[in-house]
């Protein structure tokens, strides 16, 4: 069974749906992101919400909500940017924010989700200089960082991954596999292949 991880900068909305979506169609799938700490816009523009990666989802929910309480202008807010309905999400998938860079499991296939991302996911694979030389194909899907892209980009990390897995020859196929879900699905996507 081909193994798949979705990665974004905070392993909060875009590799969660895409997790999500994943681990709905059946495929072995894990997730994370590669920020120095997981971000959540916080009750202004200039005030963010930092946790640390590990925290789990209940508790991050748990603060929103505790922030919110008796605030009518914060839990608008909060549900207008979709936060509490993305962390209800993210409780029936995982406990927890986790770190690429912390896991040291290996997969067939990295999903990133930005280019920024795509960029330190091919970094750290290289930090650890290729030991096993055990070949990973990592997919960028450009998604922007929003409730509604994010469903629309697990739609595509879910049609890449069917395309994927029903390959016989992966190597070979890959980059047929690229142009073709890239002429059918809106998001600009970006591939190399790399080394665990």
């Amino acid at each position: 069974m081909v193994k798949f991880a979705v990665i974004c900068m905070s392993n909060m909305n875009r590799s969660m749906e895409g997790h999500y979506q994943l681990k709905k169609h059946g495929y072995n799938v894990q997730s994370y992101g590669t920020g120095p700490q997981v971000r959540l816009p916080g009750p202004s523009q200039n005030r963010s919400n930092n946790y640390d990666f590990g925290t789990p989802y209940a508790q991050i929910n748990n603060d929103l909500r505790t922030q919110a309480k008796g605030e009518e202008r914060l839990h608008t807010h909060y549900t207008r940017l979709g936060l509490f309905a993305m962390i209800d999400r993210n409780m029936t998938v995982k406990l927890a924010p986790e770190k690429f860079q912390q896991e040291h499991m290996s997969y067939d296939v990295i999903f990133t989700c930005e280019e920024r991302v795509f960029e330190l996911v091919c970094e750290e694979l290289l930090n650890r200089a290729g030991v096993q030389s055990r070949p990973v194909h990592v997919i960028n899907i450009e998604i922007e960082d929003n409730h509604k892209e994010s469903q629309t980009g697990g739609k595509t990390i879910v049609e890449l991954a069917k395309c994927i897995v029903a390959s016989k020859d992966l190597e070979r196929d890959m980059d047929g596999i690229i142009e073709d879900v890239q002429k059918r699905m809106p998001h600009r996507l970006l591939y190399t292949m790399a080394f665990y």
